[in-house]
């Protein structure tokens, strides 16, 4: 299994354990705002939304902040204008990073993105340098503990989902861009409801990380870049010994 996709299933798996409430639903939140700004406020006719809804429930968001978001998003409420922006760059190892934003104010997430980068033995790059090295997918995340990975793997055929990795922790499906949520529709039919689903990005050729030292740099940027505000979602093109990414991911 390929060291972005360990990554993001470790964040699915132990992020909304370990987040500060109110930072969880500052991104949710944002999320929402966007989805029903460019697909509509009504989640029948908004997969994007309707994904994002279901998010913030398993949060245990409030009715109201819900309901107050995607008003702000559909122009029936005023509120700050939130853009979506992806910001690349490179951390320690030589690791290519695409770092996904919901942002009020793009000047203040590059700057802090920036300061991040360089404060972590990294460097923010220019657009485009390293977006050719990923390529954009479809992405359904399901805890272990709850789904086998031989049952995940029963309704991806049955649905015509692309592939099936599983990881100690979760199972992650893969689809194409334009069947990703009638893949998880197809999942919550039988009563299977992923972490997350949305599109994600594939690394179409990794980096290995074999030193401790490197890969503890790694982590603590991934972290950093993954707790500000601003962030949604961070894909990498790493791979790592299954035992020292369970050592560093175990802090």
């Amino acid at each position: 299994m390929s060291g972005h996709n360990k990554w993001s299933k470790v964040k699915n798996i132990k992020g909304p354990a370990d987040a500060k409430r109110g930072k969880l639903f500052t991104k949710i939140t944002k999320e929402i705002i966007v989805a029903s700004r460019t697909g509509g406020a009504h989640p029948e006719g908004n997969a994007r939304l309707r994904t994002a809804i279901a998010a913030a429930r398993s949060a245990s968001m409030p009715k109201d902040n819900i309901e107050r978001a995607i008003k702000k998003g559909s122009g029936t409420l005023d509120g700050e204008m939130i853009e979506e922006a992806l910001y690349e760059g490179y951390g320690p190892g030589g690791v290519a990073i695409l770092v996904e934003t919901t942002t009020d104010n793009k000047n203040r997430t590059v700057s802090d993105l920036r300061s991040l980068f360089k404060n972590h033995g990294g460097h923010m790059a220019e657009g485009g340098s390293v977006g050719w090295m990923f390529s954009q997918c479809g992405q359904l995340v399901f805890e272990r503990e709850k789904y086998s990975e031989d049952k995940v793997m029963e309704v991806a055929l049955e649905s015509a989902a692309d592939d099936v990795s599983a990881g100690h922790d979760a199972v992650e499906v893969t689809t194409s861009v334009p069947e990703v949520y009638r893949v998880r529709e197809a999942f919550e039919r039988v009563g299977m409801h992923p972490l997350s689903a949305g599109l994600g990005y594939v690394a179409k050729n990794t980096v290995p990380i074999e030193s401790k030292e490197t890969g503890e740099k790694l982590m603590e940027l991934l972290h950093a870049i993954e707790d500000h505000d601003d962030v949604q979602k961070v894909h990498t093109n790493f791979t790592m010994d299954d035992q020292l990414f369970s050592q560093l991911t175990a802090k």
